[in-house]
Order: structure tokens, then sequence, then C-alpha cells
């Protein structure tokens, strides 16, 4: 807090200091030409100056520079009111030709070779392990990386039909394969609709051959491959999902257009007129129940959390854990406009936050060598 005040204004920081390092340096072989001869003058000066302007300062401000000009903060302001007069005018001057406020600052990749410098590994001095320099490198480049850099291929996930019936081999299929939590797909491995927890299975006996849609499933978000992996990251922390599909839009064909509506579109808004308040009730009701058929299909999709969680860490989800819950109706719907491409969950956000592989209990790394 007692440097900010100071280094605020930098232009006129800038010549306050090099106003008084010529005054020095003008004035001291002045003073000393009176004491001395001149040759004896121009060598005490210039190893003053020399010593104590430039060496000693250099060396001991580069790594202890904050603390030093922490210390010297009120100085430096006594000197900034003294060279006012002069200093004031020459710093606007350079505020209008080179803008007010210049910061020199690094870029990303700078930023990543400083840290590359800073490492033990670099043989510089520097005090940053070899994790430390990778999560730090991960974290700079986890910005430029989306939810398709990411992601498991749909084609190597293991995915169990909706209308699949949880008997010993499906059951012995789920524990060989060893993750917690298991996609479930409708007709198709690129619709996927759901997931189930592999801890709610404990208690199905495979004997009895359950539905799988009698158990719990719940529903999974579903994200474009464009997403950046900050913006999953946040979302993941709240709760609602370690799991998400990465979807891709797909070119829908031209429907030929009948009488101005596509032939597809075989919905139409009726007006019925019915007496009988019973059975207007029921038909009611019935449209009711198609219209939450069609609709209870829409995607659950991760936000763009630039605004909503930029430098906010995500709080605890505390609402209702039933409303995640996959309400599994017939006939499920099926997404024309958009496919899916494969499968993200936490833990590949970790691995390319810490570049490295995070192997489980039922992985079995294969060595390269």
């Amino acid at each position: 807090m007692l440097i900010l005040p100071v280094v605020k204004n930098q232009h006129l920081l800038l010549c306050t200091l090099l106003i008084c390092n010529a005054a020095s340096m003008e004035a001291l072989p002045i003073f000393l030409d009176s004491l001395v001869t001149a040759w004896g003058a121009i060598l005490i000066s210039v190893t003053l100056i020399l010593l104590f302007g430039e060496i000693i300062p250099q060396s001991v401000c580069s790594r202890h520079g904050l603390a030093i000009g922490a210390t010297v903060a009120p100085f430096v302001r006594v000197l900034v009111w003294i060279c006012f007069p002069v200093a004031y005018p020459i710093s606007k001057l350079l505020d209008y030709l080179l803008g007010h406020g210049h910061v020199a600052l690094f870029r990303r990749a700078e930023l990543k070779t400083l840290v590359d410098f800073h490492g033990n590994e670099a043989g510089k001095g520097g005090e940053l392990t070899h994790d430390e320099t990778t999560i730090i490198a991960g974290a700079l480049e986890m910005s430029e990386k989306t939810a398709g850099d990411a992601m498991t291929p749909i084609s190597e996930i293991f995915a169990v039909d909706i209308n699949a019936t949880l008997d010993r081999v499906t059951m012995n299929a789920i524990l060989d394969n060893g993750h917690s939590r298991i996609p479930v797909f409708y007709e198709q491995q690129t619709n996927i609709i759901g997931l189930v927890l592999v801890k709610n299975l404990l208690t199905i006996d495979p004997e009895d051959e359950i539905p799988l849609k009698s158990v719990t499933i719940r529903k999974i978000p579903r994200v474009l491959e464009t997403l950046p992996l900050y913006d999953i990251l946040n979302e993941f922390q709240k709760g609602h999902s370690h799991m998400a599909v990465v979807i891709r839009h797909v070119n829908k064909p031209e429907v030929p257009l009948v009488n101005g509506n596509s032939v597809g579109d075989s919905v139409k808004e009726v007006k019925v007129v019915i007496d009988d308040d019973d059975e207007q009730q029921g038909i009611l009701e019935k449209a009711k129940s198609l219209k939450q058929k069609r609709n209870f299909y829409k995607w659950k999709s991760f936000p763009n959390s630039n605004k909503s969680n930029k430098g906010v860490r995500a709080k605890k989800w505390n609402r209702d854990i039933y409303s995640d819950i996959l309400e599994v109706e017939q006939p499920l719907p099926k997404p024309d406009e958009e496919e899916a491409i494969g499968i993200i969950t936490l833990e590949d956000v970790i691995e390319e936050l810490l570049q490295e592989e995070i192997y489980d209990e039922t992985d079995h790394p294969i060595d390269d060598s």
C-alpha cells in the first residue's frame, strides 16, 4: 500500500527519479572540485556514482526490490513534490504521446517462459519444482483449450442402452468397466440421454433382471465442443454433475414445404369444443402430457460462465437433489440437430490442468518402452 500511490503515476515518478539522478551526477563533481583536484573529483565522482548509483542498487533491488521500494517510498514522495514544477509538465507530455498508465505486461507465452526460468530444472537458481511449473503452465494453457481437446471420443466410451436389462451379463460389464458413472443412451450411442451412478446398483440382484429404466437415471449436461475448459470446470464445481456430453451441431437437411408447412410437421394446434366436462378435462390432461413429452428432453446445458463466475468461487449446490433426475417417459425423442461426439469428466479437466494422466485402480497404463 505504500508503493501503490507512488507508482500510480508512472511517468511522473520516472521524470522525478531521472531529474534527481542527473542533478546528483552533475552536482557531485562540482562539489568535489572545490575540495580536491580536477582529476581527483572526476575519479571520486565516477567511482561513487558507479558503485552506489548503479552496481549496489541493481544487485540488491533485483532480489529485494519490493521491500526496498516500500522503505524509501516516503522519501521518494518528498522528491516528487520537490521536482513537481519540472517533472509534472514533462510527465503530462509523455502521457499525451505514449498514453496514460502504460504498463509492460507479459503475454501468456512470455509468462510461461518466465515460469520455466524460475524452475529448479532450469539451473538458474529458481525455487519452483517441476510439478509447480507444470501446473502453472497447464493453467495458462487451459484458456486456449476447449471441451473437444480434453474429451474422450464417443467410440471409446462404455455406455448402456436405456432399454437394457440389469442381468448378470450387463452387471458384469458395468463392474468390469470400473467407472463410477455410466452414460445411458437411447437407440444409438450418439444419443446420450443420462447417466447412472454405479453405487445405485449395489442393492440390485442380477437374478431379478430389473430394467435399467426402473433405476435412478440422472440428467447429463450437454456442452458444445468449443466451450472453454474453464467454463466447464466452473460448472463442475457447482455439483450438478461431474460428467457432461460433448455435442456437435449437425446440418439438418432442408424439408420441402407443402402449403406453407413442412412435411414433418404433424402436430397442429386444434381447437376442440366438447360438452362433457370430464372428457374435456381428460383431453386437456393428455395434451399437457404430450407437451411434457415433447419438452422434457430439452437438454440442460452449461451456460457461459465468464460473467457469472468471473473471480467468484462456486458455492455449494443446495437445490433439490431430485431436480436432476431424468424422468423416463415414452416415447423418448431423439435430437436431430446435434450429435454426441464424446464425454468429458472432471477428471479430464484436471488432467489438462496437471498435464499428466490420472490412473485409477482399474486403469492399465501402457508402457511406451
